[in-house]
């Protein structure tokens, strides 16, 4: 299967299927060693909430990643989902190219 098929991958879907499934650890766990409430990482975990700045820096200070990984699956995610839409079509229609100078 190719991206598209399988559409958008939120954030939290890789945090829960690379991080916490392979380390056994649990949301909760998660929230409390990142100082932040637990519900934070599960509304993440199930896609209602994205990554935000201070929780990619949390992120990347736990797992050992970077900041930007996390907010470049966040950026990735929302540009598949608008890609998805009818936004590329409307804007399309309400842009126009500037002419090279």
């Amino acid at each position: 299967m190719n991206e598209a098929t399988l559409g958008p991958i939120h954030p939290g879907e890789i945090l829960l299927e690379e991080f916490l499934r392979p380390l056994a650890l649990s949301q909760n766990r998660l929230g409390l060693d990142l100082g932040i409430p637990p519900q934070r990482i599960g509304d993440i975990v199930r896609g209602r909430r994205g990554i935000t700045a201070d929780t990619a820096l949390r992120l990347a200070r736990y797992f050992g990643t970077t900041p930007q990984f996390w907010l470049n699956l966040q950026t990735r995610f929302e540009l598949d989902v608008a890609r998805m839409s009818h936004l590329p079509e409307q804007i399309a229609a309400q842009v126009r190219p500037r002419p090279a100078a």
